[in-house]
């Protein structure tokens, strides 16, 4: 299955008794064995000695570590796992080796054809469309719930895995089981900190399904900055806020929605992605906004797939086609997701290589999927997958699908880098009742056109 390619360790001009170092998340360095071992059955030499190093969680702390690195010329690691909403500032920086030049041709194809788009212009060059990363995968959010206290308040939730409901559908459901359950503090927990997961993602995906964008038309997503127009101090930016502010602090305060239940506390305004799983996992909440990675987490603590436990696609505010630019309204999943890409100064330049020839096969990115629960970045592997090869994710293999079909990637540019923290952090404002949403909004319209401008 997959590309076999060119897996042998060639003369990568270092010592060949040191292994390949690869700076990764912390449970890949759990999985390690199982996943080199997949390495090997792909075709990897096995005279190629490949170890995963723990990398920090948080990606702004990851990004820091490899920039500093890269910038000081070490040559280890030999390969990064950098997050795709920051490998293009690296592209173009030239900080990364150019894969077009060193992969083989039948893997640089299949990469073309067969990856998620979405997640490979992530990993180019905005200009010259040369590849510097492989996506070892991508990731997009589903809303996690808890199907026996949902159903046990009367709910059908026959359809939810492939049915989006509106946001005022899902808090008056969130409220309700609430009601319910008096004992759990959280209807709903998701990432609301100020940080780079609420520019990217959280906030990102809400404000596109009630019609918004940062930059118009998603055509824009990737520039050309200072050349496109900035569209933030815009209704559906605004509801947004207002809607999260309801869900934090109900709907009589100022700057929320009359018409949308309080389901959570303000505790959202600090949460980044495992204050936010802890709860839930913990029997502490209803749903919970969160990456695939939490599903595996989930069913190691007691939760049944399927039984007392299921995801379901994000809602909506606006239906698809509805809001004010291409691309936006319908259920929304930010793009997140990882890839590989290679240190410039590595002195096992071809083992590298190697090892990421062995990255794009199809087996490889099954075991991937079982032993971590990271989705594959060929969506047919993860559409095929059954229950003997990935066990109890195959349950959720429906509402992938669909997020699949329905993600939004961050406006991934040079300028990116500056403009994620003014929108997080005017986001946050907003959120805690330190500016209104039109405050908020206007200043961030400002601050943006201040970067964009200076990108010309």
């Amino acid at each position: 299955m997959g590309v076999a390619g060119c897996l042998g360790g060639g003369d990568g001009g270092g010592d060949g008794d040191q292994p390949i170092q690869m700076s990764m998340d912390g449970e890949w360095a759990d999985a390690q064995d199982p996943i080199i071992e997949a390495l090997y059955d792909a075709g990897l030499s096995e005279d190629i000695e490949v170890e995963f190093l723990p990398g920090d969680f948080e990606t702004g702390a990851r990004q820091t570590d490899f920039t500093s690195a890269l910038d000081a010329g070490r040559s280890s690691p030999d390969i990064f796992m950098m997050d795709s909403g920051w490998t293009i500032p690296f592209i173009v920086r030239e900080q990364l080796v150019n894969l077009s030049e060193e992969l083989s041709s039948d893997t640089l194809d299949f990469v073309q054809s067969d990856y998620l788009s979405a997640a490979v212009s992530t990993a180019s060059h905005p200009e010259s469309g040369d590849l510097y990363g492989l996506p070892v995968f991508p990731d997009y959010p589903v809303m996690h719930y808890r199907k026996d206290l949902v159903e046990d308040a009367g709910y059908d939730t026959s359809n939810w895995s492939t049915e989006p409901m509106t946001w005022s559908e899902f808090a008056d459901v969130a409220a309700d089981v609430l009601e319910q359950n008096p004992d759990i503090e959280y209807g709903f927990t998701t990432q609301g900190g100020d940080y780079e997961g609420t520019a990217c993602c959280t906030f990102n995906e809400m404000m596109t399904s009630m019609g918004g964008a940062y930059f118009g038309d998603h055509e824009n997503l990737f520039g050309p900055v200072g050349d496109r127009p900035i569209t933030v101090d815009e209704e559906p930016l605004h509801e947004t806020i207002r809607m999260m502010r309801s869900f934090m602090y109900g709907p009589d305060e100022e700057n929320t929605n009359p018409d949308i239940p309080q389901i959570s506390n303000s505790d959202l305004v600090e949460f980044t992605e495992e204050p936010s799983r802890e709860p839930f996992t913990g029997g502490n909440a209803v749903f919970m906004r969160n990456w695939p990675y939490a599903i595996n987490i989930n069913l190691d603590e007691g939760f049944s797939a399927g039984e007392d436990y299921d995801v379901m696609p994000m809602p909506y505010g606006v239906e698809e086609g509805e809001g004010n630019y291409e691309g936006t309204g319908g259920t929304s999943h930010a793009l997140g997701g990882w890839h590989l890409t290679v240190n410039p100064n590595s002195q096992r330049l071809d083992d590298a290589i190697a090892v990421l020839e062995a990255f794009a096969n199809e087996d490889v990115m099954l075991t991937v999927f079982e032993e971590l629960g990271n989705l594959p970045p060929v969506a047919s592997v993860t559409q095929e997958a059954t229950e003997d090869q990935v066990g109890d994710l195959a349950n959720f293999l429906d509402t992938f699908a669909v997020a699949a079909d329905n993600t939004v990637p961050r406006p991934v540019t040079t300028a990116w880098p500056d403009e994620s923290p003014l929108i997080s952090g005017e986001v946050s404002d907003a959120y805690r009742g330190e500016k209104s949403p039109e405050d908020a909004m206007a200043d961030l319209e400002e601050e943006l056109a201040s970067i964009e401008n200076e990108g010309q």
